[in-house]
């Protein structure tokens, strides 16, 4: 089976293509920029066609969620109109798109988790790009999943989790906010679960398999629990650690506008697609202890200055 992905140097993309080699029925190719530009539709065909995907998976995404509250276009150009080009083009070829979407499409008022029937209703510019996005996929491709994920941390790119080794390394204490719930979610993770729900959908082309779903890390945790999971288990394999400070919202200005809540209910891919993730914390020890150990293994290999 080959899964192309769009977007080559983002956390799915990355992880997909790691955990593409240790399956040998699995080709994972990337496409990004020149090739493919979110921001000119037109390339997008021209760019997926000559890999023969037998799936697409829509990741590339503007990710910047408080910029896109002053580059409102551009987001709604790459997350809303591209992500439905993206989708016309599989169409076009006769594949099923898998296309990934944000727990930001939640407002996080409501209390416990979000299942696939709670209205979205978006508070910053970015989760309504990725709404518009949805909207565009499933009326662009009628054989499609578009899988809501949150709080995605990996070996890859910039996420909360490597932001928060860093600023272990480089300060006395941490501050983070503690009023803010979700699901830690790590990107390999992830690439599994899209990697057994690419095999199902080529296997069945059955309609009831298509639609929204969720897909998150098991269990919930606020930004400052994931921040002290992070720092323990550094300590623990030798890396950095700094205490962590409880902040509240109000306390950390932002452009943008996150959700308290956006706990996401799993249960409907689990009953679809028998898998379920990890719990976060292993996750988060899997990655971090990687990260830990590679910064040491650099460390050693630097030049020792003579005596």
């Amino acid at each position: 089976m080959r899964i192309v992905v769009t977007g080559c140097n983002g956390q799915l993309a990355l992880s997909l293509v790691e955990r593409a080699k240790a399956r040998t029925n699995i080709e994972v190719i990337t496409v990004g920029r020149p090739q493919l530009d979110l921001t000119r539709p037109e390339t997008v065909l021209a760019a997926l066609a000559p890999c023969r995907p037998n799936i697409v998976v829509s990741a590339a995404a503007y990710t910047a969620v408080d910029q896109a509250e002053e580059e409102k276009e551009t987001a709604f150009a790459v997350n809303a109109v591209g992500a439905g080009a993206v989708a016309e083009a599989a169409a076009r070829l006769g594949v099923p798109v898998i296309h990934v979407s944000t727990d930001y499409v939640f407002d996080g008022s409501k209390e416990g988790s979000y299942t696939e029937a709670d209205p979205p209703a978006p508070l910053s510019v970015y989760g309504a790009s990725k709404l518009a996005g949805e909207r565009a996929v499933a009326a662009a491709c009628p054989c499609h999943l578009i899988l809501r994920i949150g709080w995605v941390f990996s070996p890859f790119g910039k996420n909360f989790v490597k932001t928060i080794l860093k600023l272990a390394e480089d300060h006395g204490q941490i501050s983070v906010v503690a009023d803010q719930r979700g699901n830690p979610s790590s990107g390999l993770d992830v690439a599994d679960a899209l990697i057994n729900a690419s095999l199902s959908l080529t296997r069945s082309r059955q309609s009831s398999c298509f639609g929204v779903y969720h897909l998150a890390g098991t269990g919930d945790a606020s930004r400052a629990d994931l921040a002290r999971h992070v720092v323990s288990v550094s300590l623990a394999h030798g890396g950095p650690w700094a205490p962590v400070r409880n902040l509240a919202t109000a306390e950390f200005p932002a452009r943008a506008l996150r959700p308290a809540n956006s706990c996401l209910s799993v249960a409907k891919f689990a009953a679809m697609f028998g898998w379920t993730m990890p719990a976060w914390q292993h996750s988060v020890e899997t990655v971090v202890k990687r990260l830990v150990l590679k910064k040491q293994q650099s460390e050693q290999a630097l030049p020792r200055p003579l005596p």
